[in-house]
């Protein structure tokens, strides 16, 4: 059974064009332009992923994407001609999976679409830890509840950021590129901005760490990527 896929796209050329890959690679699709519109087509589509432009009509993307988060957790990619921080911080901190800025070739998007797809059916390296608790002190990983807990308080992280979080600390100790994260995390072997890494670590410290600016739990490696080294202080 084919993946659906809700297009939410103002521009009828672009999702014309949109819906002409994706139905060429074998998803069905259904497009909204109007985000007045959307949360109506989101619960009857029932969609798998959602391609969610933040520049709309009547209700825009970011407001959406936490709409959708608050019933649901299939993955959405965020499309928008910007490319600034600022836009990457807010389409991540509000739910959405990654950020993708137009202009983007075909390939390039339905390689994001595969990965994303892979992830949310179980094909991801979260979905094949064994259950149980990762204990740091302060920090605590509840794997049974996919949950993250800091001085015994949830840490209120996105499911990106438990997913980077995770991975890092199943490999504490050790050096992880920017390059890895997008490939394993993400799920990117060619495409995806590593900025996008670094935003997510940026926003999981500020969950995290006692000092953010200063962290004890996931230390930059200049030039090279990140290491989780599990600890916390106690």
């Amino acid at each position: 059974m084919s993946s659906k896929i809700l297009v939410v796209e103002d521009e009828k050329a672009i999702a014309d064009i949109l819906e002409y890959n994706l139905r060429n690679a074998g998803y069905e699709t259904e497009a909204v332009y109007d985000g007045g519109e959307v949360m109506g087509s989101f619960r009857v589509f029932a969609p798998d992923l959602v391609l969610l432009d933040i520049m709309l009509p009547g209700r825009n993307g970011l407001d959406l994407c936490e709409d959708i988060r608050k019933d649901s957790n299939v993955p959405v990619l965020m499309l928008t001609s910007r490319d600034s921080e600022e836009d990457i911080v807010r389409g991540l901190d509000v739910g959405a999976d990654d950020y993708v800025t137009k202009p983007f070739s075909p390939k390039e998007l339905l390689a994001r679409v595969r990965a994303q797809l892979r992830r949310a059916s179980g094909g991801g390296v979260v979905r094949d830890v064994e259950e149980g608790i990762m204990d740091y002190g302060r920090l605590c990983i509840d794997t049974n509840r996919y949950q993250v807990r800091v001085n015994g308080e949830d840490a209120g992280l996105t499911r990106r950021e438990y997913q980077l979080l995770l991975y890092l600390a199943e490999r504490e100790g050790r050096v992880v590129t920017r390059k890895q994260l997008l490939a394993d995390v993400w799920g990117y072997s060619y495409f995806g901005d590593v900025r996008t890494v670094d935003v997510t670590v940026r926003r999981l410290r500020e969950k995290i760490e006692v000092d953010p600016s200063d962290p004890d739990l996931i230390i930059t490696r200049r030039g090279v990527g990140y290491l989780f080294t599990g600890d916390s202080g106690g």
